[in-house]
């Protein structure tokens, strides 16, 4: 369903696709400064254990080399919440540069019902079951970024919804995404409304209100 989702919201935007000799798909935006590739059937990286299904990344020129920020989604990423992300970077005018501060996507998650940490609060917000987390940090290694300094925070989320267990899904934000596109992946994740599943997770089942068709 990721997948399917990810590559209707952005065929609809205008995005040429194609695939690689990897048979994994590109998908890059008319004017060449975004792009998104569905990476999984090559060898992806791994977050929370998981493997990378999506990445997405902007270049300030089109024909740039280095790519000025990138963002990974694993599988399992709630669909609804990285075609929000894939939109705002599509309306977006200068997709490579931000202005907004980091307590855009903490206000972006506490409009919605998210409560701040108690030890950090500018920075970390968890849903109110406490099994989701959004938090600025340091990143894993081989996050592609146009700033090549190491130990540089960047915007995580997570669901674990056993406590120990594997993570449900993850997405990564290298350190210069702007931080008003996260806050786009944010609201949409902590969005209360309904959203369509054909599959509900085990892990969560016991955490989820489900609402049948009429």
């Amino acid at each position: 369903m990721l997948a399917q989702q990810a590559s209707a919201t952005l065929t609809a935007a205008g995005w040429s696709c194609w695939t690689t000799a990897r048979r994994t798909l590109v998908y890059v935006s008319p004017d060449a400064l975004r792009g998104a590739e569905w990476v999984l059937p090559d060898v992806p990286l791994l977050l929370g254990g998981l493997p990378v299904a999506w990445e997405i990344s902007a270049r300030a020129e089109p024909d740039q080399a280095l790519v000025a920020w990138t963002a990974y989604f694993t599988t399992g990423t709630p669909p609804e919440a990285l075609s929000a992300f894939a939109l705002a970077l599509d309306a977006r005018p200068d997709p490579a540069q931000g202005l907004d501060g980091p307590d855009s996507v903490v206000a972006a998650l506490t409009a919605q019902g998210w409560q701040p940490d108690v030890d950090h609060p500018e920075t970390t917000a968890w849903d109110t079951g406490l099994t989701s987390c959004f938090t600025l940090c340091a990143l894993p290694e081989l996050i592609e970024d146009q700033d090549p300094r190491e130990g540089l925070a960047g915007w995580q989320a997570w669901a674990e919804p056993i406590a120990g267990q594997q993570h449900l899904w993850c997405a990564t934000f290298s350190h210069s995404t702007p931080h008003d596109l996260v806050g786009a992946f944010a609201a949409a994740l902590a969005s209360p409304a309904p959203v369509k599943r054909r599959v509900l997770p085990e892990a969560a089942a016991d955490q989820l209100t489900l609402v049948l068709p009429d």
